[in-house]
This record gives structure tokens, C-alpha cells and sequence, in this order.
């Protein structure tokens, strides 16, 4: 089979393509991919708990404590015992966390459409379209 070919192939150079140029873009601040896509989510979700993050981030608990543990030490976002379940933490943003959360989620939207700039519109809804149809019912290995 040739490369051209191959799916695997394909989405992995689309893929490292894609992170170089939002690692690029997001480095700007300071930020790897990862950590502006955190602030991202907490942007539009705060006082998060850190389950509920990992979980819509996708990330296993050792990741994103660590990815949290930096983004605290940075003063972006606080750790606070969550009042209704003493062994749950929730994350939120501070002041400083916030007004990055906002420039993180700009740089990222901007990222995004630079990226696709090349696709027409519909070629974007059907490339989001397959993706989520290969993310939610590929099989898994």
C-alpha cells in the first residue's frame, strides 16, 4: 500500500502538521498546545472540577496534574476543595488566568482558521464531520 494511500499515514501527518502550527501560534504566550486548550476550556467552564476537565480534555489524571500543577505555578488557576464533595478539587481561573484563558482561546480560534483557510466551507463541516464519526465508532485497539 502507498503512503498516499494509507489512512494512518494521512491523519498522522495531518495531525503533525496541525500541532506544529498550533504549538507555534500558542507559544506566542508561553503556552503549549495542551495548556492553552485547558485555559480554553476553563474559559468557557470555570470552577471545573479536575475529573470533569480531564474527562472533556481527554487527558489521564497524571497528565493533566501535571499540565495543572504548571499552569498554577504560573498563577493562571487555583485549586479550591470543591464545598459539596470534600475529595473533589475544583479549578478556576484567576484574574491573570482569566485574561489568558481569553487571549489563549483567540490565539487558538484564529490557529484553527488559518489552518483550514485552504477548505471551503462545506469541505470544514465535512472534515469536522468525519472526524467525530471516526473519533466516536472507530474501533478501538
Amino acid at each position: 500500500m502507498q503512503e498516499n494511500d494509507c489512512i494512518f499515514f494521512q491523519l498522522s501527518k495531518a495531525y503533525q502538521l496541525g500541532n506544529r502550527f498550533l504549538t507555534q501560534k500558542v507559544s506566542e504566550l508561553n503556552l503549549t498546545s495542551v495548556q492553552a486548550m485547558i485555559l480554553g476550556f476553563l474559559d468557557r467552564d470555570d470552577q471545573i472540577t479536575s475529573s470533569e476537565l480531564g474527562k472533556r480534555a481527554e487527558l489521564d489524571s497524571a497528565t493533566l496534574t501535571g499540565i495543572l500543577d504548571r499552569l498554577e505555578a504560573a498563577g493562571f488557576i487555583e485549586r479550591k476543595s470543591n464545598p459539596d464533595d470534600r475529595r473533589s478539587i475544583h479549578i478556576h481561573l484567576t484574574k491573570k488566568g482569566k485574561t489568558m484563558a481569553r487571549e489563549a482561546s483567540r490565539v487558538i480560534a484564529e490557529a484553527n482558521q488559518d489552518f483550514l483557510q485552504v477548505l471551503t466551507e462545506e469541505q470544514k463541516r465535512d472534515l469536522h464531520s468525519i472526524i467525530q464519526i471516526l473519533r466516536l465508532s472507530a474501533p478501538r485497539g
